[in-house]
């Protein structure tokens, strides 16, 4: 089971607006930088710049590790023609669809429905 963010209990839900810079990632998961690096070259997360500084969504982390079923939607997304960013915008955004944002469908439990939804749309 994948570590859930500590801010998240059974009743509420990460907050989607929530930005974490890769020192502060690097320090939560108690790795180097490098390695929070690696991470996103790899696809385990995504980044993007927000007021010059790459940054990852909060939701796309558990509290020692990367979010794990992200990694298999994020592939099947660039495999689908998405650029990085354009993963990034659908994971976060609101799908109507799976009724909620795909990244907390993931959350949730429903990965192989919000796969299904990702592959739909390539």
């Amino acid at each position: 089971m994948t570590d859930l963010d500590p801010d998240r209990t059974a009743d509420t839900t990460p907050d989607l607006t929530a930005w974490i810079t890769i020192p502060d990632i690097a320090e939560r998961f108690d790795v180097k930088l490098s390695q929070v690096r690696r991470l996103i070259e790899e696809h385990s997360l995504l980044a993007t710049r927000v007021d010059g500084v790459l940054r990852v969504p909060a939701s796309f982390l558990g509290e020692t590790e990367p979010l794990r079923e992200l990694k298999g939607t994020v592939v099947l997304l660039l495999d689908a023609g998405f650029t990085e960013d354009e993963a990034l915008e659908w994971l976060i955004g609101d799908e109507a669809s799976l009724g909620t944002s795909p990244v907390l469908a993931l959350r949730a439990g429903r990965k192989a429905e919000g796969r299904r939804v990702a592959q739909a749309l390539g």
